[in-house]
């Protein structure tokens, strides 16, 4: 238990159902469902989309969106992959034609077909309970009639304004008076609204055929895309087998490629190599082994994860016994190492996740995302989709597994994960449902509460208020959480060592206690989020 004369959160507990989110509002519109009825299915769902709206810079009806489904708690786990391909006709040869040598971040090229309605519409029709017409409700309403700005939300728009206020709609629809709405403005969405709406009215047609599809397809053709009519209608979300391997007490599973699932699942392999256990929490030997972790495990994903229709991942061999321990042997205890490939790129990744348990025992893992902050920043004129840019995660290396190449899925990064019972009485049951937010950072997430549970014995608001930390950019970037006294220790190990501007991530988590027949949850600090259960 936290000492309660410290500033903190405690966790919350409920017997009929528990969810957490990175905003009030969806927490609230979860909790709703389930009170009235629903399912996890149906309260998931209900809270991404209220998170389309009230968090617009992170998760939109214009992105992609993974899910793991464990009916009545498992052990059958039942993982969605509703990541969005490139369109048909875009490839590495027409770029080269149009002498285009690079993916930027704020281009049409950048704009993988939008996933994440397909996925909620199949998600619903198999496991849910409730119609979409009725789970739309909160987030139109909140749409329409206007949401109340939160601090973090405000802070992460403030700074986007001038990506989102690059083009005429991006001001109309996102900015007020040129302005990013400020903490506790009222801030309307009504076009988005409309687009929901459609989206209630006429489930995945709503959005990928008819007039919100014609308006997304003409918006992106105007900017020179490659994107149609037919790779709207085509997009389909696929059912797909968890990857999973062991770490303490849990089995943890993940999302396989083209998400980085795998990437989490090697660094806690590495980390069972060492006795972390019997060191202190959060010190420099601590995070040490995981930055040393991550950033083998982040070259393998680097050369390896990509759509796994188009070459082969070999996660097997990756996940492998034999593999972790050639890992774990490149790893000096007591010094870094100068001999690995350095991890280098933006790591402002904007994402929401979420999870949700019923009184059944039905659990869901479920992240949703437009990559960068407000996505590629083009926005549709008529009905405010933001538009992803995933396609930034394509190789442009015509010998890369994860080259571009027409209608298929770039390497992602979002990845909902959970951790089953790994023996005893409930063998084979869900024991956390849970996911870390931030780009790249997810993976080193997991890692990280994974070990702060099950290495130190951390409550699940413990382990997500624990100060974290990132290797980027040839760099330790230190949450202001980390002491002087284990920054002094890293650098004489070392590392070099960095502040980031923005916290890393955010995160959720939700426990099932079997034993009791209750559940807990916790939500992080770094975001405007709530767990709530009742």
């Amino acid at each position: 238990m936290r000492d309660l004369h410290m500033p903190g959160r405690s966790t919350v507990h409920g017997a009929r159902g528990v969810c957490a989110t990175s905003h009030p509002a969806a927490s609230l519109a979860a909790l709703d469902i389930l009170t009235r009825g629903g399912n996890a299915v149906d309260a998931a769902i209900a809270a991404s989309a209220v998170l389309c709206v009230v968090e617009p810079m992170s998760t939109g009806i214009g992105g992609d969106c993974f899910a793991l489904f464990a009916p009545a708690g498992g052990p059958q786990i039942i993982a969605l992959n509703g990541s969005g391909r490139a369109p048909a006709a875009l490839n590495l040869d027409w770029l080269k034609e149009q002498g285009i040598d690079g993916i930027e971040p704020a281009s049409a090229h950048a704009v993988t077909i939008p996933g994440a309605v397909d996925a909620w519409c199949r998600l619903l029709a198999d496991h849910g309970s409730l119609d979409l017409e009725t789970l739309l409700q909160p987030a139109i309403g909140y749409a329409k009639e206007g949401f109340a700005v939160s601090p973090r939300v405000a802070r992460d728009w403030a700074v986007l304004t001038p990506h989102i206020g690059r083009t005429e709609e991006g001001r109309r629809h996102f900015l007020l008076n040129g302005r990013a709405p400020e903490t506790g403005g009222i801030m309307k969405l009504p076009a988005l609204g409309k687009a929901l709406e459609r989206i209630a009215a006429h489930g995945r047609d709503g959005f990928y055929g008819g007039p919100v599809a014609q308006d997304m397809v003409a918006c992106l053709r105007a900017l020179g895309g490659r994107q149609t009519m037919d790779d709207f209608a085509a997009t389909h979300a696929d059912y797909v087998d968890p990857i999973k391997t062991r770490y303490g007490p849990w089995d943890v599973v993940e999302m396989p490629p083209n998400g980085q699932g795998v990437t989490a699942l090697l660094m806690l392999n590495i980390l069972s190599r060492f006795d972390v256990s019997l060191l202190q929490p959060g010190s420099a030997a601590v995070i040490h082994l995981l930055m040393e972790a991550q950033r083998l495990s982040f070259e393998v994903r680097d050369n390896f994860v990509c759509d796994p229709g188009f070459a082969d991942v070999p996660v097997t061999d990756i996940l492998s016994d034999a593999f972790a321990d050639r890992c774990a042997a490149r790893i000096d205890p007591n010094r870094a190492s100068a001999n690995m490939a350095p991890v280098i790129g933006d790591l402002q990744r904007d994402t929401v996740y979420l999870t949700i348990v019923d009184k059944d025992c039905n659990a869901v893992s479920f992240i949703n995302s437009v990559y960068t902050g407000f996505g590629s920043g083009i926005v549709s004129p008529n009905f405010a989709v933001v538009f992803q840019n995933r396609g930034m995660g394509f190789s442009l290396d015509t010998h890369h597994p994860n080259v571009l190449q027409g209608a298929k899925r770039p390497k992602h990064t979002i990845i909902p994960a959970m951790a089953l019972h790994g023996s005893g009485a409930y063998a084979g049951r869900v024991a956390l449902s849970f996911g870390v937010m931030g780009g790249d950072y997810q993976p080193v997430g997991h890692a990280h509460v994974v070990s702060n549970m099950a290495d130190f014995g951390m409550d699940p608001q413990e382990a997500l208020d624990a100060p974290r930390t990132f290797y980027q950019d040839r760099a330790i970037s230190c949450e202001r959480g980390v002491s002087s006294e284990v920054a002094a220790q890293l650098k004489a190990m070392g590392h070099a060592l960095s502040i980031p501007v923005a916290p890393h991530g955010g995160g959720q988590i939700a426990c099932i206690d079997w034993r009791r027949g209750s559940f807990c949850a916790g939500s992080d600090p770094r975001k405007d989020g709530a767990a709530l259960a009742f």
